[in-house]
């Protein structure tokens, strides 16, 4: 058994919640030191901008939707990259980070690809520009992406890859519905997620495009911790972290989570997969990876499974984190607490 090293995991779309980690605002300094840096960046960017999404953030029915893509992204990525400096700051120290979609970004940004300003910068520039994006949704199917080709038609691709047994497609909103009705037919689950925007499909290409020239006006660093790329299942490399095409393509390109995390889990024992971000969705799929299920890797969420009290997310971090210790403990051969 390797010795254990813990993978930061940061989930993306349609994660959100209302209300997503804020029983740790005011309450966790690291957490809340974080989430103001970036909301205050938002203002920076676009006066005004970084009190609208903290107000939409804490209210319990917002003025926007959380789904829309003005209120998904931007606040996706404060609380992942909050609750990625509350974990380092409470002595997680990650062995390397891997984002979903939007969680990439924050990933990148703990590993100092990006400051937090020019990362909350590029992130309200992605999302005004795919705001401009016809409407389109999301679909998880209980399926891998090989059972659904006769379903992608109309618009509707493969979105990403989550894991063997999990798809998600994504299109416009009529083609989608007619897809989960004939999904529904065959026997097989699905389910809407969260979502006004079909995420990672070539229909947004002519949105995206334009970011590119923002990245390219925006300076880079190599990763000071190793970040696997959810797109290209292998390291974020400092010529590929310096690529504007690669970060304007993220929101039509692919999701490769599960390929990126069986790369990871395949290649080591010792691993304690860590989601910090909203939801479980990402720990659901982690344990279903053959070495987790053998006890060869463990999994962690922070969170709880979704919106709550707000003493919940406090009750939820602290057994996270001592689950935490308690799961490096046994993978390193002593007894858990």
């Amino acid at each position: 058994m390797d010795a254990s090293a813990i993978l930061l995991m940061f989930p993306g779309q349609g994660s959100q919640y209302p209300r997503m980690a804020a029983g740790l605002y005011g309450n966790e300094p690291a957490f809340t030191s974080a989430l103001d840096e970036v909301f205050d960046a938002y203002d920076a960017e676009a006066p005004g901008e970084g009190g609208r999404l903290r107000t939409d953030w804490l209210a319990e029915r917002p003025e926007v939707p959380l789904p829309h893509v003005t209120r998904s992204q931007p606040l996706l990525f404060a609380v992942d990259y909050a609750l990625g400096r509350m974990a380092m700051a409470r002595g997680v120290r990650p062995w390397a980070l891997l984002g979903h979609s939007i969680g990439e970004m924050a990933a990148a940004t703990l590993a100092g690809v990006f400051t937090p300003l020019d990362a909350a910068g590029l992130v309200l520039d992605r999302v005004r520009r795919l705001a401009a994006a016809p409407p389109g949704g999301m679909l998880a199917v209980a399926a891998g992406a090989g059972a659904l080709e006769p379903y992608l038609r109309d618009g509707v691709v493969v979105a990403a890859l989550n894991s063997p047994r999990q798809t998600i497609l994504a299109g416009p909103d009529q083609a989608l519905a007619q897809v989960a009705v004939a999904l529904h037919e065959e026997g097989l689950t699905c389910r809407r997620i969260p979502s006004l925007t079909a995420f990672h499909s070539p229909a947004l290409a002519p949105y995206a495009a334009g970011a590119a020239e923002r990245f390219a006006a925006t300076p880079v660093s190599a990763p000071r911790i190793p970040v696997h790329s959810g797109y290209r299942a292998g390291l974020l490399t400092g010529p590929l972290a310096a690529d504007p095409s690669y970060w304007a393509g993220h929101p039509v390109e692919t999701v490769r989570f599960w390929p990126a995390l069986d790369s990871i889990l395949s290649s080591r024992t010792g691993v304690v997969c860590v989601e910090a971000g909203p939801g479980q969705g990402l720990s659901a799929l982690a344990r279903r990876h053959p070495t987790v299920r053998r006890g060869e890797n463990a999994v962690v969420a922070l969170l709880p499974p979704g919106e709550g009290p707000a003493a919940a997310d406090r009750e939820s971090v602290a057994a996270g984190l001592a689950s935490v210790r308690d799961r490096e403990a046994v993978l390193n051969g002593r007894p858990a607490r």
